[in-house]
C-alpha cells in the first residue's frame, strides 16, 4: 500500500530519467504510514504525510536530484504504458501489494468520507479539494496509494497542475519517479544487484516485504507486507531474468 527515463531505456518521447525523492518525505524522524505508503524522515515535504494523513511510501537516503521535464506523449496520452514491458510488469507487482484489485481507482480504505467519485475520473485539483474537505482521516489514492504530500510533490516533479487528470498514464509517471529514486538505473545498469533493488523498493512501499517476510516499517501505523518474499523475489525475477 502513490508509479520516461532516458537512462533506463524506458522512453516516454525523450524524456529523461529523474531521480527527485527525497523531498518527498515528511518532516519527521519516524516513519508513520497511511495503507502502504510510508512516512518518514527527511528535511522537506513531499510524498508523505504529517498528522492526519499517513504515508505509503518509506524513506530512502539522500540522493542527488535531477531536474525533470514533462514532455513526455505518454503524459499527454495518459493511458500509454511506459513503452517498456519490464517496467509495467514491475508496476504490476508493486500495485498488488499496494492496492489490490482496485488498482488505480484503490482509495484507501480507513477513508470514511470517500470521493464523489472514482479516482480516475478526477482531476488533481478534485483530488486535492477532496483532501481539504475531508481533515483526519486517511487519504491514499490511487494504484500506487499517494498520499497528499506525496502527490503534491510528485506532481510538481512532473509538472502536472490541478487540472490534470488522475489518469492511469498519470499515476503510473508520478510512480516511476519512485522507482529512479529507488535505484532503477543504476539496476538496470548492472550496477546493482536485484536482491539490493528489492530492499529499495521496499523502503519505499510498505506492502513489499524485506527478505525476512516483514514491511521495512512493519508495526508502524499497521504496516504490513502483503505478500511474501518468496512472491515478491519470484515476480522480480520472473520479470527481469526471464
Amino acid at each position: 500500500m502513490v508509479r520516461i527515463f532516458c537512462s533506463v531505456a524506458l522512453m516516454w518521447a525523450g524524456m529523461p530519467a529523474v531521480a527527485e525523492l527525497n523531498s518527498l518525505f515528511a518532516q519527521s524522524t519516524r516513519p508513520v504510514s497511511e495503507g502502504g505508503l510510508v512516512m518518514a524522515s527527511a528535511a522537506r515535504s513531499g510524498l508523505f504525510a504529517t498528522s492526519g494523513d499517513k504515508g505509503l511510501f518509506a524513506p530512502l537516503p539522500e540522493r542527488p536530484q535531477a531536474p525533470p521535464t514533462a514532455t513526455s506523449a505518454s503524459i499527454v496520452n495518459p493511458m500509454a504504458s511506459t513503452g517498456n514491458s519490464r517496467i509495467d510488469r514491475l508496476l504490476a507487482l508493486i500495485a498488488r501489494a499496494e492496492a489490490g484489485s482496485a488498482g488505480y481507482d484503490a482509495v484507501q480504505h480507513g477513508a470514511r468520507i470517500r470521493p464523489a467519485k472514482p479516482p480516475t475520473q478526477m482531476t488533481l485539483g478534485e483530488i486535492y479539494d477532496w483532501i481539504e474537505a475531508t481533515p483526519r482521516q486517511p487519504h491514499a489514492i490511487g494504484r500506487y496509494q499517494f498520499i497528499p504530500p506525496t502527490l503534491r510533490r510528485v506532481a510538481a516533479v512532473r509538472g502536472f497542475g490541478p487540472e490534470t487528470p488522475f489518469t492511469p498514464g498519470v499515476q503510473d509517471a508520478l510512480a516511476l519517479v519512485l522507482l529512479e529514486e529507488a535505484d532503477l538505473t543504476p539496476f538496470q545498469n548492472g550496477e546493482l544487484d536485484r536482491q539490493r533493488f528489492m530492499r529499495n523498493l521496499a523502503r519505499i512501499w510498505a506492502g513489499l516485504p524485506l527478505p525476512n517476510g516483514r514491511s521495512y516499517y512493519e508495526g508502524h501505523a499497521g504496516n504490513k507486507a502483503t505478500m511474501t518474499w518468496a512472491a515478491f523475489d519470484g515476480g522480480m525475477a520472473r520479470i527481469w531474468d526471464g
